[in-house]
């Protein structure tokens, strides 16, 4: 982990271990005899990560006195969907990639049937956490949840920017085209995630605004750094395989704007992103850290 203030470490830790428990939780083996598909289930949601999404989440919720309970059900919600798109991604019809947070993927510790049915029920399962009477008492707030969660999800959002990146494997885009998206697939669930916590806190439009904007600003720089990383990092520390998108001949911010034009653009956006937070004061200071930790990590 980068170099950051003790503080951003910390709290990092405490939402990887929490949501780590609600993810045990949520996924128990059964002893029923469909128990591989749950074994699946678990080994894509419990095998690490930096739980980023999730951080953005409980973190935005803490700025509106939350019920860290609910924050806690949300955030695991969104990684679920978040691991259930990583499992799909990773299929030989997709990027074909054999590993995934340093271990084999689930259609290589499985089969490809079981990858995708893992996928399907973790997508499924996020939606009924989210509607779930413990994750909130009001039922307008768990349907704005709901509504949040399968906008950034769906073909206007982390779906159809999948499409677009298939796209891009046969056909050249510019950097409009590839801005749109990488907004389309990796900002949109960050931007729900960043969201989430303001729903629950029944915050106000300016301040969802706000937090909408700094999410759109930090999905684009983590993204421009998942690019260079994919150029200059090494398959042991990132934990997945490197140089794929050359080897696909897809457009990246790397091979648009080259290395130092996209790591300059990233710390631009991460500057830009903190400055959305000011309205929040001394509340959104872990929000304007992880701005910093996206532009300065590792893998």
């Amino acid at each position: 982990m980068p170099s950051l203030h003790p503080q951003i470490q910390d709290a990092m830790a405490d939402v990887v271990t929490a949501v780590q428990e609600e993810l045990d939780q949520f996924i128990p083996l059964t002893g029923n005899p469909e128990d591989r598909l749950y074994e699946a289930m678990r080994h894509a949601a419990l095998s690490g990560g930096k739980r980023l999404r999730p951080f953005l989440c409980i973190s935005s919720a803490n700025m509106f006195g939350v019920d860290p309970a609910r924050s806690r059900r949300v955030a695991a919600a969104i990684e679920m969907l978040h691991c259930y798109s990583l499992v799909h991604d990773d299929l030989p019809a997709m990027d074909n990639s054999d590993l995934r947070r340093g271990k084999p993927t689930v259609h290589k510790a499985y089969d490809e049937a079981t990858a995708i049915l893992a996928g399907d029920a973790l997508l499924t399962y996020a939606f009924e956490v989210l509607s779930n009477n413990a994750t909130h008492e009001d039922p307008q707030v768990r349907a704005n949840l709901v509504l949040g969660l399968a906008r950034a999800a769906g073909a206007n959002g982390m779906v159809g920017g999948q499409m677009l990146d298939m796209i891009a494997q046969t056909t050249e885009l510019d950097i409009g085209q590839t801005t749109r998206l990488q907004r389309m697939k990796t900002g949109e669930l960050i931007a729900f995630a960043c969201e989430a916590g303001a729903i629950l806190g029944k915050a106000s439009d300016t301040q969802r605004l706000a937090l909408r904007k700094y999410a759109h600003d930090l999905g684009l720089a983590f993204q421009m750094i998942d690019d260079l990383l994919d150029v200059e990092g090494k398959p042991e520390e990132v934990g997945k395989p490197t140089q794929r998108d050359a080897a696909a001949k897809k457009a990246t911010f790397v091979t648009i704007l080259g290395p130092e034009r996209t790591r300059a653009q990233a710390e631009m956006l991460s500057q830009q992103a903190r400055r959305h937070l000011e309205i929040f004061e001394s509340r959104a200071q872990l929000l304007r850290d992880v701005a910093q930790f996206v532009v300065e990590r590792r893998n």
